[in-house]
């Protein structure tokens, strides 16, 4: 990076961030950084100050341990201190799935639509974008076979791991987007971004601090998205601005934003991760014919609170034959069966009884997910595995 960084001065401000005390100077100096090759070597191109990595150079890397290790580094610093944005071109070599889960959540849209009249988004009236919420496990339980293919996506994997760490939760949130939509509003991101100013303010500066760090936003492009079509509006750098989630509501601030975000197309297959503490917007749709349609990902930190009530258990019971299947047949890598099961399965033990749950070896019970693991590794029956499943909600009831 080039160009002046200002350390604000929150350190000697009082623990709570006030909006009107926000200092535009500051933020305005952040955004005036620029992106340099050298602090991002495995990207292929820096557009716009954004790097741009190709899947299908860096995947292989992604199989292994040292490599892997510093690709996800670098792909941390670029969020936290950096741009605050990756683009992962090509994170699907193959965009058949994508095709087919596409065509599944247009069911599922329709099916809704007959049944509600259609749901509000949470920057856009009732009616004028079509939403499905917990993409995720609605993928899931209709078509497990699908959403073991969609899933079983190495570089998701590792970018999620490279921000968050393991045992990350998965949630999505299909965002379909009609020509003629209205752009959003400049905003943070889950968690404080999602609540009102006045709940906002009322958490300490250090909160503040802590909460890009237990989400990753995301985007799975499941069409072409050229600029007309509005993809996602976005100003590099300003997720360092750690007063933001105070200031993002001030129209001088959201004016700025406007002067300086930048967009970028994306491809068909091509996926975008993004800090949560980065100003964006969802673009105006100004395009004739294109209907833009993204899977939402909200990537979340096995220590903080998924943004859905996902039924794990149930996507479990649904994906095991498919991916036992595929693990005896050898038709997905390990790495990428691993990736799938991050997806579904609960990885992170608590809170559960210790009474009846005891720690493995002194240090925590088996998750779902190690399960899963060792239910495919051991070839396990699908009975005996849904009678453990049985014995694993059992014990972890209070």
């Amino acid at each position: 990076m080039r160009g002046p960084v200002v350390q604000d001065t929150v350190e000697n401000s009082a623990p709570y961030y006030d909006p009107d005390a926000c200092d535009l100077r500051e933020f305005t100096a952040l955004i005036d950084q620029t992106t340099s090759a050298e602090h991002v070597p495995h990207a292929v191109a820096i557009e716009k100050n954004i790097p741009i990595y190709h899947m299908e150079d860096l995947r292989p890397a992604l199989m292994e341990g040292r490599p892997r290790r510093e690709i996800m580094a670098e792909w941390a610093r670029v969020l936290r201190s950096g741009a605050g944005v990756v683009v992962l071109k090509q994170s699907y070599t193959d965009t058949a799935v994508l095709d087919e889960a596409t065509r599944i959540y247009e069911r599922i849209i329709a099916a809704e639509k007959l049944a509600s009249g259609g749901g509000a988004d949470h920057f856009a009236a009732a009616g004028a974008n079509d939403r499905v919420w917990n993409s995720l496990q609605k993928l899931c339980e209709a078509s497990p076979d699908v959403f073991l293919r969609y899933f079983a996506n190495v570089a998701i994997a590792a970018v999620s791991e490279a921000w968050l760490g393991p045992n990350y939760q998965m949630t999505a949130q299909v965002n379909l987007v009609h020509p003629g939509a209205s752009p959003q509003q400049p905003h943070r991101d889950y968690h404080l971004g999602f609540q009102p100013a006045e709940v906002c303010a009322s958490y300490p500066a250090h909160v503040h601090d802590i909460s890009p760090i237990l989400t990753l936003q995301g985007a799975i492009a499941h069409c072409d998205m050229p600029l007309e079509s509005g993809p996602t509006k976005l100003l590099p750098f300003s997720q360092a601005y750690r007063p933001g989630y105070a200031a993002w509501r001030r129209e001088d601030f959201r004016a700025l934003f406007e002067e300086r975000y930048v967009q970028l197309p994306l491809s068909k297959g091509d996926t975008i991760f993004f800090n949560p503490a980065l100003f964006h917007a969802a673009g105006a749709n100004t395009s004739q014919g294109i209907h833009r349609f993204a899977n939402l990902l909200q990537v979340s930190s096995a220590f903080g609170r998924a943004l859905e009530a996902i039924d794990r258990d149930k996507m479990c019971r649904l994906l095991f034959p498919h991916a036992i299947r595929a693990h005896d047949e050898k038709t997905l890598s390990v790495a990428e069966l691993s990736a799938a099961i991050a997806a579904t399965a609960e990885g992170y033990p608590f809170p559960t009884n210790l009474d009846r749950d005891p720690p493995i070896n002194g240090l925590a019970p088996e998750t779902q997910a190690a399960f899963l693991h060792r239910a495919l590794s051991e070839s396990m029956r699908e009975d005996d595995f849904c009678k453990h499943l049985d014995h694993m909600n059992s014990v972890r009831l209070a």
